[in-house]
C-alpha cells in the first residue's frame, strides 16, 4: 500500500505556473506607495506654490521667474515632482509593454525594465528642455523662453498627479489593452493641448504665424511620441534577443 502511494505521488501532475502580473509584484506596489507619499509630502509642504504655479498658467500671467522668486524648498519640491512624473511614467510604459509582450519579463526582471523605462522617461525629458532651450535661445528672448520652460514644468508637475490614479487604475483593476489605450491618449491629448494653448499665447502674433506654429508643434511635441514608442519597442525586440 505505501509503494502504491509512493508512486502516485511521484507521477503527480506538475502545476501550472500563473502569469506575471502587475498587481501581484511588490516592486511595483512599493514603488506607488512611495509616490503616494511623496505627492502627500510635496502637498502638504507647497500647496499654495502649486496652486500659483496654475493660476500664472491658465491666466498667462506677467511675473517675475519662479525660478528667482521661489525658495530652495520649493525647487527641491518641484524636482520631486518631475521625478514622480517619470517614475509613474515609466509604471504606465511597464504595464502597456507586460500587455503586449508577456513574455518580456521572463527574459528581463521586472524591476529592472521598470528602471530602464523610468531611465528613458527622464531622458526623454531631458532632451525635450535641451530643445527648447535651444531654440528659445535661437529664435526668442530670454523671457519668453523662461516662461515657456516654467510653464512646460507646470504641465509636468500636474501630469504626475494626473498619472498617478491611472497607473493604480491599470495596475490594480486589471483594465483591458484598449481601455488603457484610449484613457492613454485622452490624458495625452488633454496635456497637448495645454501646450498648444500655452504656445499659441506666447509665440503666435498673428493668422501665418499660427499655422507655422502648427508645424512647430507637430515636429517637437508629436513626433517625438510617435519616436519614443518605435524605440520602446525596438528596445524591448533588442532584449528579447540579447537576454
Amino acid at each position: 500500500m505505501m509503494n502504491w502511494l509512493a508512486v502516485w505521488v511521484a507521477s503527480g501532475t506538475e502545476g501550472i505556473p500563473l502569469p506575471y502580473s502587475p498587481r501581484m509584484d511588490d516592486g511595483i506596489t512599493i514603488v506607488l506607495l512611495c509616490c503616494f507619499f511623496l505627492s502627500s509630502y510635496v502637498l502638504s509642504r507647497s500647496r499654495r506654490f502649486l496652486l500659483q504655479l496654475v493660476k500664472d498658467f491658465l491666466l498667462h500671467r506677467e511675473r517675475t521667474s519662479i525660478f528667482a522668486t521661489s525658495t530652495a524648498g520649493d525647487m527641491r519640491y518641484l524636482l520631486l515632482l518631475i521625478l514622480q512624473t517619470c517614475i509613474l511614467a515609466g509604471v504606465c510604459i511597464f504595464n502597456y509593454c507586460n500587455d503586449i509582450r508577456p513574455d518580456l519579463v521572463h527574459h528581463v526582471p521586472p524591476l529592472i525594465l521598470l528602471g530602464v523605462y523610468i531611465g528613458i522617461s527622464l531622458c526623454y525629458l531631458f532632451l525635450k528642455w535641451v530643445i527648447y532651450s535651444v531654440l528659445g535661445w535661437i529664435f526668442f528672448d530670454e523671457s519668453t523662453t523662461t516662461l515657456w520652460l516654467e510653464s512646460y514644468s507646470t504641465l509636468l508637475y500636474y501630469l504626475g498627479f494626473a498619472l498617478f490614479p491611472f497607473a493604480l487604475f491599470i495596475v490594480y483593476f486589471d483594465l483591458s489593452l484598449q481601455s488603457t489605450m484610449i484613457i492613454g491618449l485622452i490624458l495625452a491629448f488633454f496635456t497637448k493641448i495645454l501646450m498648444f494653448y500655452k504656445w499659441l499665447k506666447l509665440f503666435c502674433n498673428n493668422l501665418y504665424g499660427s499655422f507655422l506654429l502648427i508645424l512647430y508643434f507637430c515636429a517637437l511635441e508629436i513626433m517625438p511620441c510617435f519616436m519614443l514608442y518605435q524605440g520602446v519597442m525596438q528596445l524591448n525586440d533588442y532584449l528579447i534577443i540579447k537576454f
